[in-house]
Parts: structure tokens; C-alpha cells; sequence
């Protein structure tokens, strides 16, 4: 996949092994740091691999879960086979809200929902029957604790977004599919022409999706923006995501991916595969704009994103460049770009950032072990703290997602 953005961007004109428990030389982290980490393995019998942050930020062996769904792989537009690494194509295949988290399984159109025990955070407990999505191919989930709503993106023939509320007792039912038409199959062919991320807002008042266009057939992608419906002031409704769409290409843009709301604004910063980052306005409408936009030139395909609260930084990672890129929130400018490769990975996916440091999975490639990189942001500089292999998780290629317990 990565040879295949490249070439067909470029045409277009549009521009190992680990050392498992590795000695860290992390700070002592500000505050209250992460507790554990999780991400899902994406196989046939999909589960959820949890592992605990020590409080130097390292990880060590924690739980694997079952979500009693089937993870899947999209089709690599490229060589007509099963999609891997990045086996879904997405950021955010599972989420965090309070205690609970919830699990994408794109091979059965389900969502599972876990509860996360307060004395031992890598010991997760379904909660009540997995919910159906109306959709084909789930990939990424949202979820808001401030409306007791989550969110989910499905990429394959049935595309959109659907959503459910959520409590202590589980899911509910998801509601009728908001469809974005892109006219794919299932499983979706990609990485062009499928949803990205859904995510929602800093005040969580509205629900943004971000959607990769495909270049060579001249499709533009966009953001999608559905608002949260308020709640009756008398109490007592459940919240529900509006139907009504605003949909809005930024100029510059060609293959959205990562995204994160930018804090302290109403501006979201979001990855683009063909150049690297950018910076987007977003006014009264839900609209977005271009302000600013960063092009990475050694990248291959840069594809997920972190803002980190320590530093204020965006930080990226790409599926076939070992590095990590920090950026400016302000305008997606480049401030530093840290070379991985010494560690012998092949690139990074999804990622997280909680406290002083960063979590990055990388899948693998079917012979390099899957592995999750752990980097302090704290002392001015990224700095490689850790080199995790997680292969005996069953973490393969088919891996996806990032998310953490505060």
C-alpha cells in the first residue's frame, strides 16, 4: 500500500525485531499519566489487547480480550489482495470514553462495549450483547461521555455513520445509517474512497467524519459534519445525533485521514496521505477551510495523528517511514522529525498520546513482529523510550487502532 500511494499520487500530479521490556530512560510523568494502553488485534476472532503503563510510561504484559466479533481487512486496491498493515484503512478503531471502551468488529458489522475495572485496568468485561450496525464494514468509533453517545464509520457497501446511546448496562440500539454514498463494495477496495476517522468535536457537540477522496478518479474527499441534537432542558431525553449533513471539501486536500480536535480552538487538525498535515477552520456552519498545511517531503503515506497536552503538538506517524513528525497545531508546520529506523520497525499506525508520552503501534508486515513504540515528548524533543513487541498477543498485521486509559 504504501509503493501504491506514492506512485498513484505522484502520477496524479497531486503534488524486526523488538526488545520486549527494553531499559527506559522516560521522566516521571506530570500529574496523572496513562494507566493502559489498548488496541485490537482485527483477526478472524477479533479481541482487544490491553497493557499497562507503568508510571515511567513503559508498557508490560497485560490481558487479551475477546470482543465476540470478526475483524477483517479491506482489499489493497494495488495488488487485489487482503489490506495489511493497516488492515482497515482508519484511525480510531477503538475508543475510550470514562471506564468504558468500545471495539469496532469490521468482519461482523457489530460494536462491542467493555467496562474497564478501576483496580486493574487491563481487565475488561463485555457489556450486554454486542449492537448491530445498519452498516457494512465498521472501522472507527467516537464516543462522548458528555452525552452518553457513541458514534461509529462504516466504509463497505452500506457506508456512513450510525450512532447509539450507551450506560452502565451497554449499548442501545443503533439508529437508521446517515449514508455517504461512496459507492464501495464489502470489503471495501482502498486505501482511496473510504472513511477515515469519525470524531467528535472539543465540546462534543458535533460528530465530524473524515473521508479519503481516490485522485486518479478525480473524486475529491471530504469532511462530514453531523451536530449532536440538544438535550431537553427538562431532562429525560436521550441524546441522538442529528440527520443533517454539512459536507465540505477543503481546497489543498486530496486523502484525509487522521484527525484530532485541536483544544483550546474550534479548529481540527487532520492528516492528509498525499502530503502530510493540515490545519482546518471550521465556522458556524460546520463547514471547513484550509489555514494551514504541512508538507512532509521524505513521507510515504502519513496517516494518523496525537495532539499531545503536554507540548500543545501535533504528532504523526506514517505507515511505510519509521518517524515520528511533530507539527504546530497553529498552521501544521514542521518543528521536528524524529528517525526511528535504528529500532528496526517498518513504519508506525495509529497512535496515542497521554501524559509525557506517546504510543505507536506498528503492525508489521507479517515477518517484522508487531510492536508498540513508546516516546517521551516532555524534555523539548521526542525521544525513544521503549521498543514493545506484542506479537505474543496475536498481534499481527491485521492490528489497528490506538487508545488509552487516563
Amino acid at each position: 500500500m504504501p509503493g501504491l500511494f506514492q506512485k498513484i499520487l505522484l502520477s496524479a500530479a497531486l503534488l524486526g525485531l523488538a526488545v520486549e521490556g527494553a531499559p527506559s530512560t522516560a521522566t516521571k510523568q506530570q500529574g496523572n499519566g496513562p494507566k493502559a494502553i489498548y488496541f485490537l488485534t482485527n483477526n478472524a476472532q477479533n479481541a482487544v489487547v490491553a497493557l499497562p503503563v507503568g508510571c515511567d510510561g513503559t508498557l508490560s504484559r497485560g490481558s487479551v480480550t475477546g470482543t465476540g466479533g470478526k475483524g477483517s481487512n479491506s482489499i489493497d486496491m494495488g495488488t487485489n489482495l487482503p489490506a495489511g498493515p493497516d488492515a482497515l484503512s482508519s484511525q480510531s478503531a477503538l475508543k475510550v470514553s470514562g471506564q468504558y471502551l468500545f471495539a469496532v468488529n469490521a468482519g461482523s458489522n457489530s460494536l462491542t462495549m467493555f467496562s474497564i475495572s478501576a483496580k486493574d485496568p487491563t481487565k475488561l468485561t463485555a457489556l450486554g450483547q454486542s449492537a448491530s450496525v445498519p452498516g457494512d464494514f465498521p472501522v472507527t468509533v467516537a464516543a462522548s461521555a458528555k452525552n452518553n453517545l457513541v458514534c461509529v464509520g462504516t466504509t463497505g457497501a452500506k457506508s456512513g455513520v450510525s450512532c447509539t446511546s450507551f450506560s452502565s448496562q451497554g449499548l442501545g440500539k443503533m439508529d437508521a445509517l446517515r449514508p455517504f454514498g461512496l459507492g464501495q463494495t464489502t470489503p471495501p477496495v482502498g486505501p482511496f474512497n473510504t472513511v477515515s476517522q469519525v470524531f467528535f468535536s472539543g465540546d462534543e457537540s458535533v460528530l465530524f467524519t473524515a473521508v479519503k477522496g481516490n485522485p486518479p478518479a478525480n473524486n475529491t474527499g471530504f469532511i462530514s459534519a453531523f451536530p449532536v441534537n440538544a438535550k431537553s432542558p427538562c431532562g429525560g431525553a436521550i441524546t441522538t445525533l442529528s440527520t443533517t449533513e454539512t459536507r465540505s471539501s477543503p481546497a489543498g486536500t486530496a486523502v484525509l485521514f487522521g484527525s484530532a480536535a485541536i483544544p483550546g480552538s474550534t479548529s481540527l487538525f487532520v492528516t492528509d496521505a498525499s502530503f502530510g498535515a493540515a490545519v482546518l477552520a471550521v465556522d458556524s456552519s460546520d463547514k471547513t477551510t484550509l489555514t494551514g498545511k504541512g508538507v512532509i517531503a521524505d513521507q510515504s503515506a502519513t496517516c494518523w495523528v496525537a495532539i499531545s497536552d503536554v507540548t500543545g503538538n501535533a504528532y504523526v506517524t506514517d505507515i511505510a517511514v519509521n518517524h515520528i513528525v511533530e507539527m504546530s497545531t497553529k498552521d501544521a508546520s514542521i518543528i521536528s522529525s524524529t528517525d526511528l529506523s535504528a529500532n528496526g520497525g517498518t513504519g508506525l499506525t495509529d497512535i496515542a498520546s497521554g501524559g509525557n508520552f506517546l504510543y505507536a503501534l506498528s503492525a508489521g508486515d507479517g515477518k517484522a513482529k508487531a510492536t508498540v513504540t513508546v516516546l517521551d515528548v516532555s524534555g523539548g524533543k521526542v525521544k525513544q523510550v521503549q521498543y514493545f513487541d506484542v506479537s505474543s498477543t496475536g498481534a499481527g498485521k491485521n492490528a489497528q487502532g490506538m487508545t488509552l486509559l487516563m
